[in-house]
């Protein structure tokens, strides 16, 4: 019986490559070159791929990407900008965008365009870096409507897919492809919701109307309740979809301040735009020793993380935050080759998830 092949021995000095990892195992430069490539690793047979692939952790091989990109013409990078990575909302998206790209064989090079003054000016700069780096493709989270830079990059014919925004061209050649979740349910499941426990008299804490979420929520909002034959109480613009917007939002509602027992501030309900929003607002409620849900119900969008350990735990409308991601980096994967209808719009449906801080409108 021969004895079994012993393992490759790491390489000191340079970096291994392809015909180091060939030549340890014995075979051909070629068959390296295919297990090492997502696309075509599945040409390898199982056991010669996974031997291969240990070969290549043992020996510290990495991919040079440099030189890939200048044999293939493929950098097999890809643009993703978001406009502030410490919003928990994006966390999850980029787990869903990275694990896509990931299966395809490629990588994100992020750029979180709030570390810099002036949002639009950021976002330009970040995307000439990335195509000085040769990105093939960008999923943009930070587009706002009427964007003149986004508009020029899609006239440049660069692949774009947008994440969690749309745009708003005039005409359907000049509309990118997105993945978003359908806002305007999302808000007419919070409006049932509050509707089924009694309350008529619902506010709403606005995003900024310059993004299509603040827009599209807001629009939501007004037709939910239209549906139930009722009018807003009251629609309170936030500053950006922050803490510190619903504080003051909210802040600005109290001060509205009636002589009606059962509705001192004319609402015994609040819809918020987004989370953040809806957090900002239960500061100022707690702030002005105002009971939620005992005294007015509140109701957040996004249902980022640990809503459920905050007092009281807030009820919230749950967006699919990883599958769209993950869905938006499929779609510019498939745009990228050319795939019939990749250029659509997905729209992914959200649930309420209700929690401690809505209960029965106050007799």
């Amino acid at each position: 019986m021969a004895a079994a092949t012993p393992p490759p021995k790491p390489l000191r000095g340079n970096p291994p490559t392809l015909d180091d990892l060939a030549r340890a195992l014995g075979v051909h430069k070629s068959t390296v070159s295919r297990a090492m490539d997502p696309a075509r690793r599945h040409l390898i047979g199982a056991d010669l791929l996974q031997r291969v692939q240990a070969a290549a952790q043992q020996m510290g091989w990495r991919p040079n990407r440099a030189a890939a990109a200048l044999a293939t013409g493929r950098s097999r990078t890809v643009g993703v900008l978001l406009p502030d990575i410490t919003n928990p909302v994006f966390p999850p998206i980029l787990r869903g965008i990275e694990d896509a790209l990931d299966a395809e064989g490629c990588f994100a090079l992020l750029a979180n365009t709030a570390r810099r003054e002036g949002g639009v000016v950021a976002a330009q700069m970040a995307v000439e870096r990335m195509l000085a780096q040769r990105v093939e493709g960008f999923l943009i989270a930070t587009a706002v409507r009427d964007d003149a830079w986004l508009e020029g990059l899609h006239k440049s014919g660069a692949h774009i897919v947008l994440v969690n925004r749309t745009n708003d061209a005039p005409d359907s050649r000049g509309r990118l492809p997105a993945v978003i979740s359908d806002d305007m349910l999302g808000m007419r499941l919070a409006v049932d919701h509050l509707v089924g426990l009694g309350h008529t008299r619902i506010a709403n804490l606005a995003g900024p109307a310059d993004l299509s979420t603040g827009r599209a929520r807001r629009e939501g909002f007004l037709q939910a309740l239209a549906a139930h034959g009722l009018a807003p109480a009251a629609v309170v613009d936030g500053a950006a979809f922050s803490i510190e917007a619903g504080d003051a939002a909210m802040s600005e509602l109290l001060g509205r301040k009636t002589r009606s027992r059962r509705l001192p501030y004319g609402c015994t309900a609040v819809v918020a735009a987004n989370d953040l929003l809806a957090l900002g607002a239960l500061q100022a409620l707690q702030r002005a020793g105002v009971a939620v849900p005992q005294s007015l119900s509140l109701v957040g969008h996004n249902d980022m993380p640990l809503l459920a350990q905050i007092s009281p735990p807030l009820t919230s409308v749950r967006i699919q935050h990883y599958e769209m991601g993950f869905r938006a980096a499929r779609l510019l994967m498939e745009s990228l080759r050319g795939v019939p209808g990749s250029a659509s719009t997905v729209v992914l449906r959200p649930e309420l998830v209700v929690r401690g801080s809505t209960a029965e409108a106050p007799s």
